[in-house]
């Protein structure tokens, strides 16, 4: 017996908690449906609703007496034609594509989305206004967990909390935070959807505070416009999003390596100093941060000079030119604030670059740093300016920028943006970092289209990362509270689209010397995005200037990341090509796992349980799928998932596991990734008898060329791994893009787990010599160079 659709999609939503009415003197009153899009007209306002793709569902509610505002500020995603269903008849509209399905009904008025015939979430009040704000609300679930809102430090699971729409510094906050840089208008849930807010405008985001069910988003004006997107996976629903906001393009490898930074580096005498001490340690270095006594003497009175002091920085051009010899670059501070002393203050009023005040005239205002005003990032004049002082710093060697302060970090109300000073300041107060980003890129785009750019920023938006954004977690104390954090900060931005989040290694804030501490930061750092230690300048956060032990530990732990780069570039790429995070919570495994961030993925195969308390005797480490097997990276100790162990953690390092049938390709560690080679690869196989078959890849370019893959200019080695009979069977094959000629690279096989000495081992139907070392059960196998695009290595065990 069948059931007719709309019986079966009644059935559904009369299961669901999410039936109920929604506005009770809201009345439908007109419906139609124009090819991708359908309108509701209701007695208060009219409703467009309409898909990007399958699983990305925008709708929009214009009230009465409102016009539509098309811009978006988030979204770069053109709506394709999906050819949506339309059905309606007297009790219910159904318009659907192969993925979210929305359900109007009639009487009571109700909007609902479903996926997959699975009820996700609907509409509860709907659209309301009141004294402060305009409303929309949802229905939740019992027991549904919710991720977003930005950077935050709220618990993992972040439902009971109304969070601020509003970016701002929390100076030296520990192991909670409710108020960061980056405020997003976004909602994840653990049924595998997310509702975008698409309003930038400051308000709240309330995750169901008042447990009564109610997931409400409260703005102070502007659109009323979200999304729905829904995914199979959370990869899924992290493609959908990323393709709908952007994604982030494949930053400069010299990300990946390690900063030297504080606040800060006064002169140009002591940089030199720093970077070549570095070198006589044998500690490796890719990037030098100058902080802002590049423009200035003094801490204040100063910012807004935007050009070298040559008092302290004589010859800033050749100490650059000088460090990328060395292969380090050199990453500058600059902020949006020019301060009425500054040297630069009269040509920023000449040329209109700064906002107005109701007047029409620069407005200033006292802050930390002085008498000030901040330059109109949406009038074309302020633009202008900005970006000619960014091309010149450029021409002159600057390789990298760090823009501080963007949220912007004191920003009065009363400001006025725009060319007729038509923008209010909280209009653009929470687009302000992300448009600041846009600035650089699009300069980059224009002015040195072949070169990738590095933009540090403390504060953005919805679909900041398409700019190449690198956001970092404000002034975090130098504490383990501070530790504490870190992690969930990173994985609900990773999950947010922002997958390069990361903190000051070690913390910034407070004059605490723990070494313990700060080995335990960097340890874990070599499984965050970026490895960037930096801090106030009166406990040096450079491990070149701490005790002889914590030095030893905090270079094995550089070197570590230095030998992960072609992992980690490996992660990069594919976050670039579909907005997979490269810290992923354990949720994206097991549903189950909604609160947990102590432990977590680094890519797919690295599983992390970083140290965050002192003098640590036990850590709590689930290892997540039941019947999966996971290595102790560092001793090869066998653990099963789906289980909860303690383990003992030691000095050195913290624990870190790979999962069964990974391949871990690492590389020779070097002083700078200007020295870095793919030519000589060991590949890591973690073996079991479990994994039948499993797949891997390793991606390569020169590092630094704006859009590489697009143009052709890669190669991409893949790996396979077949188990059956007692027989271990290796593959690797290589694609080498359009523009790339191929590169000869030889490999050296390491397969984990391996408990007797094999009977036989060929590469490519040829006996070669092994080695077997029994206490570690690991035997390695030489693959010769070679510019042949495939091999295969066959171990009869």
């Amino acid at each position: 017996m069948t059931t007719a659709p709309f019986v079966r999609l009644a059935l559904c939503l009369l299961a669901s908690p999410l039936a109920f009415a929604q506005n009770a003197d809201r009345q439908l009153e007109r419906v139609s449906h124009n090819n991708n899009t359908l309108e509701l007209a209701t007695s208060d306002g009219r409703y467009l609703i309409k898909p990007y793709s399958a699983n990305v569902v925008e709708t929009t509610f214009i009230p009465n007496g409102q016009q539509l505002d098309a811009a978006s500020h988030a979204v770069v995603l053109a709506p394709v034609d999906v050819r949506p269903t339309f059905k309606a008849d007297g009790k219910r509209i159904e318009f659907g594509t192969t993925g979210i399905t929305v359900v109007v009904d009639r009487s009571p008025f109700r909007i609902s989305y479903l996926y997959k015939g699975k009820a996700l979430v609907a509409e509860k009040g709907g659209y309301s206004r009141g004294d402060k704000f305009e409303t929309i609300e949802f229905a939740l679930d019992e027991g549904e967990a919710l991720y977003g809102a930005g950077a935050r430090a709220a618990g993992m699971n972040r439902r009971g909390n109304r969070f601020q729409l509003y970016n701002r510094a929390d100076y030296g906050y520990g192991a909670t935070s409710k108020l960061l840089n980056f405020t997003i208008p976004i909602a994840l849930s653990s049924k595998k959807y997310a509702i975008h807010f698409d309003n930038p405008q400051t308000g709240f985001l309330d995750f169901d505070s008042r447990k009564d069910g109610t997931l409400r988003f409260e703005v102070s004006g502007g659109r009323k416009t979200y999304q729905v997107v829904a995914g199979d996976t959370w990869d899924g629903v992290m493609a959908n999003y990323t393709a709908l906001t952007g994604r982030q393009p494949l930053p400069p490898r010299w990300t990946f390596g390690n900063f030297a930074s504080r606040f800060g580096y006064k002169t140009e005498a002591q940089t030199r100093a720093v970077v070549d001490k570095f070198i006589d340690e044998k500690i490796p270095l890719d990037a030098v941060v100058l902080d802002l006594f590049w423009f200035g003497k003094t801490v204040k009175d100063t910012m807004g000079n935007l050009a070298w002091d040559r008092d302290t920085f004589p010859t800033a051009e050749k100490m650059m030119a000088d460090f990328r010899k060395k292969g380090v670059k050199t990453i500058v501070i600059t902020e949006p604030f020019v301060l009425t002393t500054s040297l630069r203050w009269k040509e920023a009023v000449e040329r209109k670059a700064l906002a107005t005040g109701k007047d029409g005239q620069p407005a200033t205002y006292d802050f930390y740093f002085g008498n000030t005003g901040i330059v109109d990032l949406y009038r074309p004049e302020g633009r202008d300016w900005f970006w000619d002082i960014y091309k010149g710093l450029k021409e002159g060697g600057v390789a990298g920028w760090w823009g501080d302060l963007g949220e912007p970090e004191v920003h009065p109300s009363w400001v006025r943006h725009g060319a007729n000073g038509e923008k209010g300041a909280d209009e653009v107060h929470n687009i302000y970092g992300h448009d600041w980003a846009r600035l650089i890129f699009d300069g980059y785009k224009k002015n040195f289209p072949n070169e990738r750019p590095f933009i540090l920023m403390r504060a953005g938006y919805s679909g900041s990362q398409r700019f190449g954004m690198i956001p970092w977690s404000g002034d975090v104390s130098r504490s383990w509270g501070g530790l504490q954090s870190q992690m969930e900060i990173s994985l609900q931005m990773g999950m947010q689209g922002l997958a390069y989040m990361h903190s000051d290694l070690g913390g910034f804030a407070n004059a605490v010397l723990d070494d313990e501490l700060y080995l335990r930061w960097l340890q874990y750092g070599v499984f965050q995005p970026v490895f960037r230690p930096h801090a106030q300048d009166d406990v040096a956060p450079e491990p070149v200037f701490r005790s002889d032990r914590t030095k030893v530990l905090a270079r094995e732990a550089v070197w570590l990341r230095y030998a992960m780069l072609p992992y980690n570039y490996t992660l990069a790429f594919d976050n670039s090509q579909t907005g997979t995070p490269l810290m992923r919570p354990v949720l994206f495994e097991e549903d189950e796992a909604t609160t947990l961030a102590s432990t977590y993925l680094w890519g797919r195969d690295f599983l992390v349980a970083p140290v965050t308390e002192p003098g640590a005797t036990r850590k709590e480490v689930h290892f997540p799928v039941k019947d999966s097997v996971w290595f102790d990276f560092h001793t090869g100790e066998k653990h099963r998932g789906g289980i909860l162990e303690v383990v003992k953690p030691v000095e050195a390092h913290i624990p870190v596991y790979v999962r069964a049938g990974a391949f871990i390709p690492m590389a020779k560690v070097v002083q700078s990734t200007r020295d870095y080679s793919t030519r000589q690869v060991d590949l890591h196989y973690y073996h079991d008898a479990s994994v039948a078959g499993s797949t891997g890849k390793m991606y390569d370019d020169d590092g630094e060329t704006a859009d590489a893959f697009e143009k052709g200019q890669y190669e991409i080695v893949r790996f396979a791994s077949k188990f059956a009979a007692g027989t271990l069977e290796i593959g690797l094959q290589t694609e080498t893009g359009k523009a790339q000629a191929p590169q000869e690279r030889g490999f050296s096989v390491k397969v984990h787990n391996v408990q007797a000495r094999p009977r036989a081992v060929t590469v490519d139907g040829r006996a070669v010599k092994f080695v077997w070392n029994g206490k570690h059960q690991l035997l390695e196998v030489p693959v010769a160079a070679r510019k042949q695009p495939s091999g295969k290595v066959v171990i009869t065990l």
